[in-house]
């Protein structure tokens, strides 16, 4: 218990004494005076557990734009779906919770055979043979892709399509300043990846989203012919739900796929921490970043679990690797597993088709109301974006009072000059989405209060 009992005095002085420091404050000087506590706590002395409970309870109330305050119609990478009793309850036991890293398959068998089971389901609902045990988020997964490809062709260049979520590209070409790799943004045209100003040369990979982060349906084939013109890989960033109705990535010739776990049993949680999906081709198995779980027997004969090829990482490779992830989300990926395995082939095609019912009832209501018009007449899933006559962000506002968290500004998400939207759209552009969960009463409130915003 000692290790869990702040230091005394001596033990301070002590170790003061062995740095050949004077006070806590010379320990502690590297660090900038503006993000250094001041002061002590302000807190009371002998307040009781409940007193605490309730002190913070009245913070969180600070948070006014959450879901259990508006009803959400926002996405673009983070979506409330629901969650099911069971999924919560299995997904919080203290066997998934408190798990040891599966390092010792002996001591962690429950756990390594859960991560099996979702990496079945991941290369199920990618159309892909292999899947890894997930990485940290759906940006961090395109990085990965991104190495995976260059490593692969030996070629730099990496075609992206605006379409990709904003943040994602935006994390591609941070990685990207100390990888060298060069990133040629491929502009929208009516909301679709415009292949015909792509370059030809030293191209290692094509990025294309399933649907984009507008939520349009792009030409998947098209992106594929793009990629086997230039011999080069391609890497598909899809919404796992589309699944449920639309065909796979690998249906569509996805050398890569990439994606946001967070649909699958995740709560909203202010961005996170979120679950990356990986899946990939056969050829590119020895390149797969972080772990993968395998099935063998052991000496008994018995089915067993084990993690596999981990010796290809940077535990024999270092500067030959492709990554440097040596870890997983296994607590969402588990959860995720327990929702898919709840939900099934016709409950994530019955999920699918809710959201894609809803989005496309809402879209057709909010062309009707004056002061609204559509970014694009190409199809969609579930999510879409649309224009109004006020700017996007005083509209948004308008509508949380009415008690709606109608959608994300196009603006939040992109800066100036991004090749998704044209710049005189930038601040009047929302993207919105719906989830099983929106009812058609709720959605027809929601028109009613952008109507109402619209003409304020």
């Amino acid at each position: 218990m000692a290790d869990y009992i702040p230091h005394t005095e001596d033990e301070v002085s002590s170790m003061l004494d062995f740095l050949g420091l004077e006070t806590l404050g010379d320990l502690f000087a590297h660090v900038p005076a503006a993000v250094r506590l001041s002061q002590g706590l302000n807190l009371a002395d002998g307040r009781s557990e409940p007193d605490v409970a309730v002190q913070f309870e009245s913070y969180t109330s600070a948070n006014v734009a959450t879901t259990k305050n508006l009803v959400c119609f926002a996405g673009v990478g983070s979506y409330d779906h629901e969650v099911p009793a069971v999924v919560k309850m299995l997904g919080s036991r203290s066997e998934f919770v408190t798990a040891y890293t599966p390092y010792q398959p002996e001591v962690a068998q429950g756990v390594l055979q859960a991560i099996f089971e979702y990496q079945t389901m991941i290369a199920r609902l990618s159309g892909l043979p292999i899947a890894n045990a997930s990485l940290y988020d759906a940006a961090t997964a395109l990085v990965e892709a991104v190495n995976m490809a260059v490593g692969s062709t030996r070629k730099n260049r990496i075609l992206m399509s605006a379409g990709i979520h904003p943040h994602w590209r935006a994390t591609v070409a941070t990685f990207a300043r100390g990888t060298g790799h060069e990133i040629v943004t491929v502009p929208l045209v009516n909301g679709q990846t415009d292949w015909s100003t792509a370059p030809l040369d030293n191209v290692g990979a094509v990025v294309v989203g399933y649907p984009n982060y507008l939520g349009i349906l792009e030409d998947i084939a098209s992106a594929r012919a793009v990629a086997n013109d230039r011999d080069a890989l391609l890497i598909v960033g899809a919404d796992p739900v589309a699944a449920g109705v639309l065909k796979t990535s690998g249906d569509w010739g996805a050398d890569i796929f990439v994606g946001e776990g967070q649909p699958f049993g995740t709560p909203l949680a202010f961005g996170g921490p979120y679950l990356g999906l990986f899946a990939c081709t056969s050829d590119q198995i020895r390149r797969l970043p972080g772990r993968i779980v395998g099935e063998t027997v052991d000496t008994e004969g018995r089915r067993a679990f084990v993690t596999t090829l981990r010796a290809r990482e940077q535990d024999i490779r270092r500067e030959k690797a492709t990554s440097n992830v040596c870890t997983n989300q296994t607590l969402m990926a588990v959860t995720a597993a327990i929702q898919m395995s709840w939900l099934g082939t016709e409950g994530l095609r019955e999920v699918a088709t809710r959201c894609a019912q809803g989005a496309h009832y809402l879209y057709e209501a909010l062309l009707e109301v004056p002061g609204v018009s559509a970014v694009s007449d190409a199809p969609f899933f579930r999510e879409f974006a649309f224009r109004t006559t006020r700017p996007a962000r005083e509209l948004l506002a308008d509508v949380a009072s009415r008690g709606f968290m109608a959608g994300v500004a196009a603006s939040d998400l992109c800066a100036p000059g991004d090749a998704s939207l044209p710049s005189a759209d930038l601040d009047y552009v929302i993207v919105s989405t719906v989830t099983e969960k929106r009812t058609k009463v709720e959605i027809d409130a929601l028109v009613v209060a952008i109507a109402k915003a619209v003409q304020s």
